[in-house]
């Protein structure tokens, strides 16, 4: 028998350069949270108060820009921690994706132009929308968007700081956050002592919107900037996104309105009056689906049973594909209402704005629908299973309500919490660190990571009626 051939050293590959793009992904994910969670423990930039496991969950929170945590980030972090932490919200809100994808260029060194291809298509469905220039003029946006944010709130918003150094940092700090919709604050309070002020009210909220609207909208709106009278000049996915987006907004504020005012023991109908109940509900409605600040206090003593079911309802939809948010995006509620829409018509296509939508487009925004439901189920019954973890009694004394909406708001990484993140032992903490990861890398991404990409079968099979 002849020998086999020896391979040339060009041909041998390791073990990272055989990795998929979503493979790649998650490894970088998890070694930048490890990396950032010994940074963050250290004396340099916290407390003794915080060690590693507080210090993984805060990391973990911020790279998945949730916003969840079990440590008062004002006190406990030093101003090193809190630049530290600002940087971790970046990285996770803009780059993580577009890192991730110059890291595997780098470590796989020459790929042909399928695997270019790959790459900026991974970008494209999961990440922050391209490469190379991109990502440049995303950057730069970005920069620019929280820069404006920040004088404002310096010059207007956070009047109340005396210490010029103090209300600067405090005003660059919550735009960096607000913009990654990532929810943290210097207070323990969020942004209640702002209730009233509608200078921080429209800042913080218009930096939400603008962070969760994505790349591809921002820079259609920007081309488009001297021709927006005529909207068909826009993209579909422009067009879809904002009407989607303002549609939530109005569904949220008057939702929230209905449900507190019929609920007569609430906080909203017994403590504000009119404008404030106003500002309130329309704040809400635009910081729960994405970003996680709340001006008022979030418990099921301040807000109904039927407002705390209305939020977890829209950090389940939550930003839109490309944004800085969570959840299953704007664009697969839009499609999964349209699917609707049409099978109540009776019509075999799907068609939004005279726009047929592709099967394929539709069955996606199912699976993704029904997995993120399945999983946030699953949590929910990991954190049910009280004497698995050895929970305290405080954990115990816990509604299933409020254990879902803090499921929820971990998937969706938005950030609300009713008081039950700070009291969960180690097990319901971890539950909620591994739905914040899957629900900032999407749920397709890692279920993409685990089977890797099989080749489509060219198999066809015959059809066969169902009924439904």
């Amino acid at each position: 028998m002849a020998p086999r051939p020896k391979r040339s050293p060009g041909h041998r590959h390791h073990w990272h350069q055989r990795l998929s793009v979503p493979q790649f992904t998650a490894i970088t994910g998890l070694l930048v949270i490890a990396f950032g969670t010994f940074i963050l423990a250290s004396p340099l930039c916290s407390s003794k108060s915080v060690g590693l496991w507080e210090a993984l969950f805060t990391v973990t929170s911020a790279i998945t820009v949730t916003g969840l945590s079990i440590i008062d980030v004002g006190t406990e972090l030093t101003p090193v921690g809190q630049v530290a932490l600002a940087g971790l919200i970046i990285t996770g809100g803009l780059g993580l994706m577009a890192i991730t994808t110059f890291l595997q260029g780098f470590v796989q060194g020459h790929s042909g132009l399928r695997h270019r291809l790959d790459k900026g298509r991974a970008l494209d469905e999961f990440g922050v929308g391209g490469i190379g220039p991109t990502f440049q003029s995303i950057l730069i946006t970005a920069g620019c968007v929280m820069g404006i944010g920040t004088l404002i709130l310096f010059s207007f918003g956070f009047n109340d700081i005396a210490n010029p150094g103090e209300r600067l940092w405090a005003s660059m700090f919550h735009c960096i956050s607000a913009y990654n919709n990532a929810g943290f604050g210097l207070w323990s309070d969020s942004l209640v002592h702002y209730r009233s002020n509608p200078v921080v009210n429209l800042v913080i909220a218009s930096m939400i919107v603008m962070g969760g609207l994505g790349w591809r909208v921002t820079n259609d709106l920007w081309v488009n900037r001297f021709r927006l009278r005529r909207l068909n000049r826009l993209s579909m996915h422009t067009r879809l996104v904002i009407r989607s987006t303002i549609g939530l907004i109005l569904i949220g504020t008057i939702g929230l309105l209905l449900t507190e005012h019929l609920d007569t023991e609430g906080l909203l109908m017994q403590k504000l009056d009119t404008l404030d109940k106003l500002q309130v509900s329309l704040f809400q409605s635009i910081s729960t689906r994405t970003a996680g600040f709340n001006t008022i206090p979030l418990t099921t003593s301040t807000l109904s049973d039927a407002g705390l079911l209305l939020m977890m309802g829209l950090m389940f939809i939550g930003a839109s594909p490309g944004g800085t948010g969570g959840g299953i995006k704007t664009t697969t509620f839009a499609a999964l209402v349209a699917a609707t829409r049409s099978t109540l018509r009776g019509e075999d296509d799907v068609v939004v704005r005279d726009r047929e939508i592709p099967a394929k487009v539709v069955l996606r925004a199912v699976g993704v629908t029904l997995a993120s439901m399945l999983f946030v189920l699953g949590m929910a019954l990991l954190l049910a299973l009280d004497n698995i973890g050895g929970a305290s009694a405080k954990t115990e004394a816990f509604t299933f309500l409020e254990k879902l909406f803090t499921c929820v708001s971990a998937f969706g990484t938005v950030g609300l919490d009713v008081g039950v993140t700070a009291h969960l032992d180690r097990w319901g903490q971890a539950v909620l660190m591994v739905g914040m990861f899957v629900g900032r890398l999407g749920i397709l991404l890692l279920l993409s990571a685990f089977y890797g990409n099989r080749p489509q079968s060219r198999v066809k099979y015959p059809k066969e009626e169902l009924y439904i």
